[in-house]
């Protein structure tokens, strides 16, 4: 078992090792001019990253007026603020990919919690066959779970779940859903429209188990919840991993479209912002973002993702690279086998460039030579590798900065303390990610935003964060049956 303020946890990582420009040895002018290009293509000036912000902040009103918008804002159901004195035990199921995992959660109070933790390795059958057993052998690992550790619960008592279910969901209350489409090959038959909550829920009975599902958790709003245990300050959860998205905390006075419930004075929207600027109106986007696009599985869709995410950024600074050799201003206009393929110049290739602080930048040429199979590079290949992917990875921090502004703007949090947990492997391990946002947050807001606002790395949305979920469920649960008038 671990007991840590696991909502706080800090990683090192390295810090950005930037060429300085005027040392660079151009092999030759129309090069310089090439880079000279490039820098002024990829630089998000101050001026652009608060037009972003701007333009951003509208596209959050719209969503919050109605449905269909571009960045959906999605109503989490989810009431009420974390304080880190709660206490107690929840569990929650995270499902979405290869594996499914069963999370215990013990909150202790004062921010601190203990975990166990098991995962269970789904079988490709189960993932495309009937979606009864499906969700029957997610009640089996639940029960396995149970056992193993000693998991005892009296009485007439149940454990209350937060169920992370990791694909496109309807929510239609805190633990209700139908489920839009399979993605992540999942194909269970019987299931696409119907609730998944109501399946486990079926699947947990039949067992006898006593579990009870008390919420439908998004990964994002766990984020900010796993981070607002130990930092009860907590505005907004932030992904910027594989993919992005961010939730915050709103008025529901300013949800417009909400019907629902107003016992509460906010709740968590889930904003679904990769999709932004769909329509092209204000984002910086290059010929090499517009290639990448196209040959992606989902074309004119997530633009910002594409912009920002790692599993696109490598790729974009692949489209620079081949761009430079064609016109033979790189590695003598020769290409690898290996870099002629897409998705090869993978973002942790990126990051390790960034880091490279040598004088013959060997990490670089290591990575090009040994990883990408060029026979040879020479110094100066490596520098201009070296300045587009610091040019590709700067921009995707400073187009990060534009969307935590926008939120932070319409929301007044960063004129107070106020902390933003961020999740995914970008912010954790990608060099000066983090001080790439916050210089951006100053630009727009001043220096008053490094002392009022915090960016910090929270850890496991899915499971503590769901856990979470489930416990604010049960107390909203309870509140409404206590306020309920008796019969």
């Amino acid at each position: 078992m671990s007991s840590t303020p696991i909502a706080s946890k800090i990683i090192p990582k390295a810090s950005r090792a930037s060429l300085d420009l005027s040392k660079v040895q151009y092999s030759s002018d129309k090069q310089e001019r090439a880079v000279a290009a490039l820098i002024e293509e990829f630089t998000v000036t101050p001026e652009l990253l608060k037009d972003i912000k701007n333009n951003f902040i509208q596209s959050m009103r719209k969503g919050l007026q109605k449905d269909g918008e571009t960045v959906a804002m999605i109503s989490s159901y989810v009431m009420g603020r974390l304080d880190g004195t709660e206490v107690g035990s929840y569990l929650a199921l995270d499902v979405g990919g290869t594996n499914l995992r069963v999370v215990s959660v013990h909150l202790n109070g004062a921010g601190h919690i203990a975990t166990r933790q098991t995962k269970y390795r789904i079988d490709e059958k189960l993932k495309v066959g009937d979606a009864k057993a499906l969700f029957d052998f997610m009640a089996v690992c639940v029960d396995s779970f149970l056992d193993e550790h000693q998991i005892v619960v009296r009485g007439d008592t149940q454990i209350e779940l937060g169920f992370t279910f990791s694909f496109p969901v309807l929510q239609t209350s805190i633990n209700r859903g139908t489920l839009i489409s399979w993605t992540k090959g999942f194909n269970a038959a019987g299931m696409v429209g119907k609730d998944p909550v109501a399946f486990l829920q079926d699947a947990f009975n039949r067992r006898h188990l006593p579990v009870r599902v008390a919420a439908l958790v998004n990964d994002t709003v766990g984020t900010l919840l796993a981070h607002a245990y130990n930092h009860p300050e907590t505005c907004m959860g932030v992904i910027l991993g594989t993919g992005c998205n961010g939730a915050y905390i709103e008025k529901i006075s300013n949800i417009k479209k909400w019907k629902g419930d107003v016992s509460s004075d906010e709740m968590i929207i889930n904003m679904e912002f990769g999709a932004f600027d769909k329509e092209r109106q204000i984002l910086p986007l290059t010929m090499f973002d517009n290639k990448m696009d196209r040959k992606s599985v989902n074309p004119n869709k997530q633009i910002f993702e594409k912009m920002i995410a790692g599993m696109y950024l490598g790729e974009i600074a692949r489209n620079i690279l081949l761009n430079l050799i064609d016109r033979r201003l790189i590695f003598e206009g020769n290409v690898s086998a290996d870099l002629n393929q897409m998705w090869t110049f993978e973002t942790a290739y990126m990051s390790s460039i960034e880091a490279d602080s040598s004088p013959t930048l060997h990490t670089t040429r290591k990575i090009l030579e040994s990883t990408l199979s060029f026979p040879a590079t020479t110094l100066n290949d490596r520098q201009i590798v070296k300045i587009v992917v610091e040019l590709v990875g700067k921009r995707a921090a400073r187009l990060s900065a534009a969307a935590l502004a926008g939120i932070l703007e319409h929301t007044g949090s960063w004129k107070q303390k106020s902390a933003i947990g961020i999740d995914g492997s970008l912010f954790e391990y990608y060099p000066s990610f983090d001080t790439d946002i916050m210089d951006g947050l100053e630009e727009v807001f001043g220096l008053e935003v490094r002392k009022n606002v915090s960016l910090g790395l929270a850890q496991d949305g899915s499971g503590v964060g769901a856990a979470l979920c489930a416990l604010l469920a049960a107390k909203n649960t309870a509140s409404t049956d206590k306020a309920a008038p008796s019969s």
